[in-house]
């Protein structure tokens, strides 16, 4: 292996191979296009094209594709080479500035939640000059935006670029009332926590509840799940270990800053961490770490579990997305300083994301909506349905010393003392942690941690992002107005905070007493997809997306239908799946053992003297779920049948989640009853012992 400097970002025309392979002027405007927006004229993009062309075949790269991200939740690509016919049967590898920018993928396949008929096809790629072009698997990626023919956006990366241009413009505005003109960019940095299991793939294959949807349709709980909590950050087991230094390997060709790795708190979970980087170029390297993910463990025989909840009774997993403020000249906004009471800067800055928090927590809760988290939220590994933010102790008493207009004495940072003298003293941290919190304040980044871990994280950045730009918007506006600004400050950042100070709660967030005090509060419990989505498309939803033109009107609703139909067909698969299983593999099961057992009663009673007391109990207790077995297949099955019905799309979710999931819900309680009695030989699919335990 080449050493990590070496390897790192090989697979990338980075800005050091930019630099060194394009003209001086070509690279000047190129830089100028990605600092500054300014327009790409077609000769600077063919220069560019050529050189990017070259690199890539020189690293073996014999295609191209515009790689975007639809609103399916995962990646698209269509691939296409470099060669042109030359004449006299000969051919030349091209690739031109045209081909760069633009590409024509069909529009028609993708959901479009009604912005386009399926007879309107054409849809345009748009190079993503911000993020850079890698090689994947002999191919050169460029990244791109997704529109429609008539200019509207089909996909995730547009409305987040233009959510951070909505950031951008109204954070300096910000930055220019505190006199830091040098300021020509502001962009929220994202370094997205991952979460997922991995699982011995010949196993795998044997559920097909998990390769069709990708959790457990079925499954009693083993004798030992995380019990012990002996899993989280013990030592890596040798095929988990060899997986994982591949996986980095991957990564850091592609100029991913993954950083962190270990075992997860559940059997067969684990995480991995980046570093921060821009929220755009963090979104493209997390999609392209879960399709990394996937890959790398299909070469050590493993297969690699995303989805939120794939094993009931075990924690499920999410991805935390951790969030924060930086300027092009290296200044990190919500960073308190060693005086945080008299950080005016910061504390605007905080409040404002106090603010967007708490005014659009319902937004908060639709981006981190799916049928896979709705099993996951409110567990024990996830924080409940319900929005609120950690600050710590610190930040509370300043902000409460600043609302009653009193002084904060800051008493410093105290020692850690461990009680061995042999161990290093040091300064420790001002606040504790809280990982219950939804949306916790982490020393200078909030860590929003409602994500389900096969999220693309554009939606939550679209949504944090856009709100919090519309807090900075109307302080401008009023500071910008004011005669005496640090009066005018000083009072808004106490007005904020005395209006908005409910989101903020320090305790469990697990406890049923917070539930109660969360509704006495005031604040949202959304707790279904179906519940949350309704918000999106509400008056207050439109208009700040609309006010910021991050998404149009069309678009806001468009989204929203693409959601409850992802939805209402997740969760149809899955019922459809576990008909399939039932009758095709569990009724034949209990089948089978039954006649066994009745054979061995039958054999006893035709030698005569034996004891059929426990044969018979067992045929009975087997032929009682066999018939709740039947009862409840058959309910599933009707309540399917109507889902064809005509009804609006909310009231077709609303019927999913109020018929199919508790009749799914009944269905799975006999079937993992049945798993405990019929004896393993016919049970025809793995357990749970099995799937956790299966990687040695």
């Amino acid at each position: 292996m080449k050493k990590i400097p070496e390897l790192f970002a090989s697979m990338v025309f980075s800005d050091t191979v930019m630099r060194e392979r394009l003209p001086k002027d070509v690279y000047k405007a190129l830089k100028k296009t990605m600092s500054q927006g300014a327009h790409l004229e077609l000769d600077i993009a063919n220069a560019v094209a050529n050189a990017m062309k070259e690199w890539a075949v020189e690293k073996g790269a014999t295609h191209f594709t515009h790689w975007f991200q639809p609103m399916t939740g995962v990646t698209a690509e269509k691939h296409d080479s470099f060669i042109s016919p030359a004449g006299d049967g000969e051919i030349i590898m091209e690739f031109s500035g045209k081909e760069l920018v633009r590409g024509e993928p069909d529009a028609s396949s993708f959901p479009s939640g009604g912005l386009r008929a399926t007879f309107e096809a054409r849809g345009y790629t748009v190079w993503d000059i911000t993020s850079y072009a890698f090689i994947k698997d002999g191919t050169l990626c460029i990244p791109t935006a997704f529109c429609s023919y008539s200019g509207e956006a089909l996909d995730k990366k547009t409305p987040l670029l233009r959510s951070m241009e909505a950031l951008d413009k109204q954070a300096r505005r910000i930055l220019g009332l505190f006199g830091n003109d040098a300021v020509s960019r502001v962009t929220a940095t994202i370094g997205p926590e991952q979460e997922y299991f991995l699982i011995d793939k010949d196993i795998f294959l044997k559920r097909p509840d998990l390769v069709y949807t990708g959790r457990t349709l079925f499954g009693a709980r083993p004798p030992k799940g995380q019990e012990l909590e002996d899993h989280y950050f013990g030592s890596l087991k040798p095929r988990v270990s060899a997986f994982m230094k591949d996986l980095d390997e991957e990564l850091w060709k592609l100029g991913v800053y993954v950083k962190t790795k270990h075992n997860e708190v559940a059997p067969a979970q684990h995480e991995l961490a980046p570093i921060f980087t821009t929220t755009n170029i963090a979104t493209d390297q997390n999609q392209l770490t879960m399709e990394l993910l996937k890959i790398v463990a299909n070469r050590h025989n493993m297969v690699c579990l995303l989805h939120e909840k794939p094993f009931a009774g075990v924690n499920g997993s999410g991805k935390h997305n951790n969030w924060s403020l930086t300027t092009d000249k290296g200044g990190n906004l919500l960073e308190p300083g060693e005086t945080p009471f008299e950080n005016a800067q910061f504390l605007l800055f905080l409040v404002a994301v106090i603010k967007a928090v708490d005014e659009y927590q319902d937004l908060l809760r639709v981006s981190s909506a799916s049928a896979g988290n709705d099993h996951r939220l409110g567990a024990n590994e996830a924080p409940p349905a319900i929005v609120s933010m950690f600050l710590g102790d610190e930040l509370t008493k300043i902000l409460e010393a600043l609302e009653a207009g009193e002084s904060y004495k800051d008493k410093g940072q105290n020692q850690m003392e461990i009680g061995v003298t042999v161990l290093p003293h040091f300064p420790k941290d001002s606040t504790d942690r809280n990982r219950t919190s939804p949306f916790a304040f982490t020393g200078n980044k909030f860590e929003f941690r409602m994500l389900g871990s096969a999220f693309s994280i554009a939606g939550p950045n679209i949504v944090l992002n856009t709100a919090v730009a519309e807090s900075l918007r109307q302080f401008a506006d009023e500071l910008e107005k004011a005669n005496d600004f640090t009066s005018a400050l000083a009072g808004l950042i106490k007005k904020t905070y005395s209006e908005h100070k409910r989101i903020v709660f320090n305790g469990n967030n697990y406890s049923d007493e917070w539930v109660v005090e969360a509704s006495e509060r005031g604040l949202s419990n959304l707790k279904t997809t179906v519940d949350a989505l309704p918000e999106f498309t509400s008056r207050k939803s439109v208009q700040l997306f609309t006010r910021h033109n991050v998404f149009s009107e069309t678009e806001v609703h468009s989204r929203c239908e693409i959601m409850f139909e992802s939805y209402c067909k997740t969760l149809h698969i899955e019922a459809l799946t576990m008909v399939d299983l039932v009758k095709g593999e569990i009724i034949p099961a209990c089948i089978s053992y039954q006649n066994e057992v009745a054979e061995l009663i039958n054999n006893k009673k035709s030698c005569g003297g034996h004891s059929i007391a426990l044969e018979e109990h067992l045929l009975g207790q087997i032929a009682k779920l066999s018939g709740c077995l039947l009862k409840k297949l058959t309910f599933l099955e009707q309540v399917l049948l109507e889902t064809k019905e005509d009804r609006e799309i909310l009231a077709h979710a609303q019927y999913y989640r109020d018929k199919i999931c508790p009749a799914m819900s009944e269905l799975r309680l006999i079937v993992d009853e049945l798993e405990t009695v019929i004896a393993r030989k016919y049970w025809p699919l793995p357990a749970y012992g099995q799937l956790l335990y299966s990687i040695v």
